[in-house]
């Protein structure tokens, strides 16, 4: 199964397109959450890693392999970057990772489901030990609190499906939305939410925010590319990083 990364987006909401009303994220799962998916959603590369490396830095880097970051240092700009330098928070959950940044894998800790722990400038290595954390499988209620400007959660290789059941990584999702989307940064109306899959052709993708017109479908083709540019969008990060510039526009193709 594919992985199934969680980014937020704290940022100022556009004009509501219409007024919450609490249907259902998908027929299985119950709880309220106002959400969009798009009409076709592709990866960009094979297999996860360079699609979490676009996803985050506009460029797969020519990667085209799982290997760690020793076998790849990427120095490029990132939207980790991008968010520090405009003054906010960018912080990373790694469900199973035992410590800050963790190069390497564990029995269900993948690190190349973890872009932050490529970026390998100073700066950016530095920021990976202070904001690249651990989040505890049975506690996704940590981030019910307040949430950084950029947050990026990834559960563990049993939570995402990918070793366990669907039913598991669907418990695992129940949980950890319903902490996000119940937290006090979400009901102030200013985060948007994107359920992204990383591979392969063709995935989901989900975007929960208070403000979309709830169970619509965006017509047209999107990527990861497209995940990036509408994240520096929402956040007014002034520019798009590589081919994040020339993406197909997600905020743009909502229903009016």
């Amino acid at each position: 199964m594919a992985k199934v990364p969680v980014t937020t987006s704290a940022a100022p909401a556009p004009k509501p397109k219409a007024p919450p009303s609490g249907t259902t994220l998908a027929t299985n799962r119950k709880a309220s959450f106002e959400y969009e998916i798009v009409e076709r959603y592709e990866a960009v590369g094979s297999p996860s890693l360079p699609n979490y490396l676009a996803a985050t830095s506009g460029s797969t880097h020519g990667v085209s392999d799982d290997a760690p970051p020793s076998e790849h240092r990427i120095v490029a700009d990132n939207v980790f970057r991008q968010v520090r330098h405009s003054g906010g928070t960018a912080l990373s959950y790694q469900e199973a990772m035992p410590s800050n940044c963790l190069q390497r894998n564990t029995t269900r800790y993948a690190v190349k489901h973890n872009p932050a722990a490529y970026y390998a400038s100073g700066e950016d290595r530095e920021a990976c030990r202070l904001d690249n954390l651990p989040l505890r499988a049975s506690d996704p209620t940590s981030l019910a609190g307040s949430l950084a400007t950029f947050t990026f959660v990834t559960p563990d290789l049993c939570n995402d499906s990918h070793d366990c059941s669907v039913a598991t990584g669907d418990a695992w999702l129940q949980r950890t939305v319903s902490a996000i989307v119940n937290g006090p940064t979400y009901r102030a109306g200013t985060t948007v939410l994107f359920l992204v899959w990383d591979e392969p052709t063709p995935m989901p993708f989900i975007m929960v925010a208070p403000w979309v017109r709830p169970g619509t479908q965006v017509p047209g083709t999107f990527n990861h590319y497209s995940l990036l540019r509408a994240t520096e969008d929402l956040l007014g990060l002034g520019g798009h990083l590589g081919e994040a510039s020339s993406a197909a526009d997600l905020l743009a193709s909502l229903p009016a």
